[in-house]
């Protein structure tokens, strides 16, 4: 998979240079180029803002510099364009798979007060959000986005049942897990875990998702069995 981002501050990603999203990097698992959106800006001074029509607080990024970014990038539109915004729709685990079947991505980072509306209209596929909030920018959005969809790239975590046991993967919250000592601080691990019996542990681990989700989050027990 080939990752492209337009961002003010390329700086911001060096997060992504560790643990196991770094090394995937490192091994070539993915591509991820970052591009500054400054560099196509044709002031002198290299300005990305300005003043939004009809008054308001803050800043807006001018449509110039950053479609010109993304032009010059995917010139073909071949990558899936993606503008991080609070006004898109909340990335959830069912959106991370979809989104990692893609060949390319390519996530627009806005700041400020957002972006110029022609630049959605003109060269966005779709908003993306990762909670109802505001953020001072789509950095970190970006990065999320990034470090959960990597997670489903052949190779990146050291099994591909880590994707398939996990919250969210079924519609549930993942069930506790233990490992050693069996009792740690007065505090026992369940003994169905210790009795090597699959079916029950198999068992245990359902019954558990279930409860957690009933208590954390009901919502998205749907059609189970509330």
């Amino acid at each position: 998979m080939k990752i492209d981002v337009a961002t003010l501050f390329p700086e911001a990603f060096d997060g992504l240079k560790v643990g196991i999203v770094g090394k995937a990097l490192a091994k070539g698992l993915f591509e991820l180029d970052l591009h500054n959106i400054r560099d196509y800006s044709t002031d002198k001074h290299r300005r990305c803002d300005d003043y939004p029509f009809g008054g308001g607080a803050g800043m807006l990024m001018t449509p110039q510099p950053l479609h010109d970014c993304i032009n010059a990038v995917d010139p073909e539109r071949r990558a899936r364009r993606i503008y991080l915004s609070p006004k898109g729709q909340t990335l959830t685990q069912s959106k991370v798979v979809e989104l990692s079947r893609q060949e390319a991505l390519f996530f627009v980072c806005g700041a400020y007060e957002g972006v110029d509306q022609r630049v959605i209209d003109l060269d966005i596929d779709e908003e993306l959000s990762i909670g109802d909030y505001v953020l001072t920018g789509g950095e970190l959005a970006a990065m999320v986005a990034i470090n959960a969809i990597s997670r489903y790239i052949p190779g990146v975590l050291g099994s591909e049942q880590s994707t398939e046991e996990e919250s969210f993967s079924d519609g549930l919250l993942e069930y506790p897990q233990y490992t050693r000592p069996a009792v740690f601080n007065g505090v026992a691990v369940p003994d169905v875990l210790l009795s090597g019996n699959h079916a029950e542990v198999d068992k245990w681990r359902r019954a558990q998702q279930l409860e957690l989700t009933r208590k954390l989050r009901p919502d998205l027990l749907k059609g189970e069995d509330k």
